[in-house]
């Protein structure tokens, strides 16, 4: 019986997340934590979930990594800043071997193949560019989805020894063209109806290829969690990022 604790347990993905581990017969909810509650019922947890809030995030894995709990975290933020942020606790911390930092862009099994399908395509195609589209109550933009989705699709033109793609703009409203992430351009959509989607548009000579992932419930995330959950005892010490390895996809 895995012990899993849950950090934003009262939010909507943690209580999501909460009634998929109660309802998993090799898995017990050890405890539920959100905002103003203490952290110390997490320290008798062999897993850790947290979706809580980029704000506070960083604090709620450091604490889990300082008390060697494995973390698994769904929350939002996570760019290349902050996963060296998190390599060098781990170094200060003489990287224990019961420290392991999960951290998931997207815990969606669609999501995560459209990520290695767009790394795929990308080195065949001139041109790259990301369209992320969320709920209205998203805190955060671009989504980490998008994130390492242009990480992801720079390395792949790197490796194939591709330039930046073609672009003629020399005037624009500013953001009209989006942000640029690695040399991809990412365009981020808020809008009351929408949950989480992204499309991967690759260009080339009188082509287009589409990529594009929906979740329509937060339900598409769990399969993904679970997995986590259960595979991250498994893990290497110290960080992961994404579930690739587990999907048998590195």
């Amino acid at each position: 019986m895995i012990k899993v604790g849950v950090l934003g347990a009262k939010g909507r993905m943690g209580s999501e997340v909460c009634r998929t581990v109660e309802a998993a017969a090799d898995l017990e909810l050890a405890a539920a934590v959100d905002i103003g509650d203490a952290r110390d019922p997490l320290a008798g947890c062999d897993v850790v979930v947290d979706f809580t809030h980029p704000g506070v995030v960083m604090d709620n894995l450091r604490w889990c990594l300082e008390h060697g709990r494995s973390a698994v975290v769904g929350t939002s933020g996570f760019g290349e800043a902050r996963l060296a942020e998190v390599r060098g606790w781990l170094g200060e911390l003489g990287n224990p071997p019961s420290a392991r930092a999960l951290i998931v862009p997207n815990f969606s099994i669609g999501a995560v193949l459209m990520m290695y399908f767009a790394a795929k395509a990308a080195p065949f195609f001139e041109s790259a560019e990301i369209i992320e589209l969320h709920h209205a109550a998203k805190a955060d933009a671009p989504s980490g989805t998008a994130t390492r989705t242009a990480s992801l699709i720079a390395q792949a033109r790197a490796t194939a020894g591709l330039g930046q793609p073609p672009d003629a703009t020399v005037s624009e409203v500013a953001g009209a063209r989006g942000a640029t992430l690695d040399g991809v351009r990412v365009h981020s959509v808020r809008l009351a109806g929408l949950l989480a989607h992204q499309e991967v548009l690759l260009g080339g000579h009188g082509e287009i290829l589409t990529i594009r992932h929906d979740s329509m419930d937060r339900s598409s995330f769990m399969p993904g969690v679970l997995l986590a959950v259960r595979g991250a005892g498994s893990l290497p010490p110290g960080l992961t990022v994404g579930l690739d390895g587990m999907l048998g996809l590195s």
